[in-house]
């Protein structure tokens, strides 16, 4: 076992756990991760819960209480996530004071059929913020065109946001734009905006999974020589972005009245070709102020085996452009393969809660009181 965890968090890369169940924290297995892996934060979405509920009876006891008040299923799903979130939040509150705010914090999603629906989509941010209740919650808004102006209304809120489903530069600098719009929103309000936090996730490995493909549809050395690249340049270029917007004018102005950076975060981390090495998406997207999520698998290859070897970004992105040019000339079109990806992501959570409802109607249907 190395302590390449230690040196990734003294690098400023604050290590979150992209995972979630009742078991994890009854167990005491979250807090024997933050004790000892260097965890400092939870993030959740709809696939996560869909599949602690469907494993194991963690949740029989709640689930047999909700049957019997004859709840929705809707609301059945509301209970347990944010019962489940409150507690890991809890747990992690002594990181979350000693960062000032920062970390320690847990991630919860609107219901991802909102996901293009301006209005719905921050009542429902208000309602879990409410429901939770817990200073350290990040509530998580996708980065749909529909999403953006919800970030900033909920952000001028007070309520500090995770935005999720970020694939293309264009959209994480409108995503960086809707947080600066809502900080302003919440300075007009007269928010303390020391106590809002943001961070933005940049999903990473999905990028290289479909450009991969089209790659190799295209066959040649040329083409071959580009596997593995894109998602890296991608995010790399991210960060470029994040330095020129939190370097500009107009962050300053916000920066004299206390606001917090939104901090880049790498999602999607877990590397899903065999050929790259596991820890690929860790080892090469280290720089200071970000954070990365990351599946347990990735976790403990990270402090394994994973190779930290200083800043991996600095100085990266002209290298980072030149490649997704390569990329772009082939053929492949940038926009297309964003696009795409930002569509199969809001399906894929869809399609997630989707599942989420069914099995908890079985669920709740199996424990319900015999009738007399």
């Amino acid at each position: 076992m190395t302590d390449a965890l230690k040196r990734l968090s003294d690098e400023g890369v604050a290590i979150w756990l992209d995972d979630l169940s009742r078991k994890r924290i009854t167990s005491g297995n979250l807090q024997e991760l933050i004790d000892q892996q260097h965890v400092v934060g939870v993030t959740t979405n709809p696939s996560i819960f869909q599949k602690a509920i469907s494993e194991g009876h963690g949740y029989d006891l709640q689930l047999a209480d909700l049957a019997a008040r004859k709840v929705t299923v809707e609301e059945a799903i509301r209970m347990i996530t944010t019962a489940d979130v409150r507690d890991a939040a809890d747990i992690l509150r002594p990181v979350f004071d000693a960062t000032d705010g920062q970390d320690g914090r847990v991630s919860i999603e609107v219901d991802p059929r909102l996901a293009h629906d301006t209005r719905a989509t921050v009542a429902e941010a208000k309602q879990l913020a409410w429901l939770v209740d817990r200073p350290n919650t990040l509530i998580k808004i996708p980065a749909t065109k529909a999403g953006l102006p919800a970030i900033t209304e909920t952000i001028g809120l007070g309520i500090s946001v995770n935005v999720t489903l970020i694939f293309s530069l264009e959209r994480y600098r409108a995503v960086m734009d809707a947080y600066l719009a809502g900080l302003e929103k919440a300075k007009e309000r007269g928010l303390d905006l020391s106590k809002i936090h943001s961070v933005a996730s940049f999903f990473v490995s999905r990028v290289d999974t479909e450009i991969d493909k089209r790659l190799d549809g295209i066959g040649t050395e040329e083409a071959k020589a580009l596997r593995g690249k894109a998602a890296l340049a991608n995010a790399r270029l991210a960060y470029q972005a994040y330095e020129e917007v939190f370097g500009s004018e107009r962050w300053a102005a916000l920066d004299r009245a206390q606001a917090n950076k939104q901090r880049p975060l790498w999602a999607s981390t877990g590397v899903k070709d065999p050929a790259y090495k596991d820890t690929l998406y860790v080892d090469e997207l280290v720089a200071p102020g970000t954070v990365n999520t990351m599946p347990e698998a990735t976790l403990d290859a990270t402090a394994d085996h994973g190779e930290i070897t200083g800043n991996t970004i600095a100085g990266t992105y002209e290298q980072a452009r030149a490649e997704l040019d390569a990329i772009e000339k082939l053929g492949i079109g940038y926009d297309d393969v964003v696009q795409l990806l930002e569509d199969e992501g809001v399906d894929k959570f869809e399609a997630s809660w989707n599942d989420l409802l069914k099995s908890t109607e079985a669920e709740l249907k199996r424990l319900a009181p015999s009738e007399a």
